[in-house]
């Protein structure tokens, strides 16, 4: 017998194992793995474009709403067309052509040593800055500038923040403010998130008469004034400092000061 069983094949002699035999289990395991893995990267390589696709409308949602444009079950890409995209270079604060706004990625862009530079400085905590970031410019049927949304972002208590802050066409009265992604804790500092917080930045104002920098989320209001002041989220008092942070970092001398110079002389 033990003859026989040497003259069969290799397959064979596989073949005649018992179903419950330690190379046959392994071969099954080892078999449904990998078939297994090769369906699922089939599906994340079918399912990429429809990803993208909805990841940039979700963006754009996030736009109209903090432009206060979005209307349920409107056709968002349709209704973004209102805006105008520009590839900002935050250094200049003025527009440059290198990118193409339809595409140009911010994120991507700040991971990129050739389109960043690190911060040493950085009360936002977000490592390295992008030299350039893309802005949208919603304008009146006259040609007139209405408003300016820019892209901001920092970290919270256990993730980094990423929003857009809508000002009105002087470059200090902010018109919204809201994030779009953050890992932040339910109830607590994910009430970034409850439309009742994000309405109290309808209003404020970014600089005082004298141009500096004021605007404040915190317990108390500034001395400042109520205009620029944005009341904490109760219990959440490490996301309330890193929003507090992000949005000076972006609104100040390291982010669009040159910028909101240019907007509020109207060269827009």
């Amino acid at each position: 017998m033990h003859e026989h069983n040497e003259n069969k094949g290799l397959l064979r002699r596989f073949l005649d194992l018992p179903a419950d035999s330690v190379p046959k289990t392994v071969f099954v395991a080892v078999t449904i793995c990998l078939v297994a893995s090769m369906v699922v990267s089939a599906v994340a390589v079918y399912l990429r474009p429809i990803q993208e696709v909805n990841k940039l409308k979700d963006k754009q949602t996030n736009i109209l709403q903090v432009a206060g444009l979005y209307e349920e079950g409107s056709d968002v890409v349709e209704a973004f067309k209102v805006f105008e995209p520009h590839v900002l270079e935050i250094e200049t604060g003025k527009f440059t052509d290198q990118f193409d706004a339809a595409t140009f990625d911010d994120r991507a862009a700040a991971d990129d040593p050739a389109t960043s530079v690190a911060l040493t400085d950085d009360p936002a905590s977000i490592g390295r800055q992008s030299k350039f970031v893309t802005v949208y410019l919603l304008r009146n049927e006259d040609g007139s500038l209405d408003k300016v949304i820019l892209p901001i972002h920092g970290y919270g208590l256990w993730s980094t923040l990423y929003g857009f802050i809508a000002l009105e066409e002087n470059g200090n009265d902010i018109f919204g403010l809201q994030f779009y992604s953050h890992g932040e804790t339910p109830g607590l500092g994910a009430e970034v998130d409850n439309p009742r917080w994000k309405a109290l930045w309808n209003g404020k104002k970014l600089h005082d008469e004298d141009g500096v920098l004021q605007i404040t989320v915190a317990k108390a209001a500034p001395a400042a004034g109520q205009e620029f002041y944005v009341d904490a989220l109760a219990g959440a008092t490490l996301t309330s400092n890193g929003v507090d942070n992000l949005v000076r970092f972006w609104m100040g001398e390291a982010g669009y000061a040159p910028f909101l110079s240019s907007l509020k002389e109207g060269d827009l």
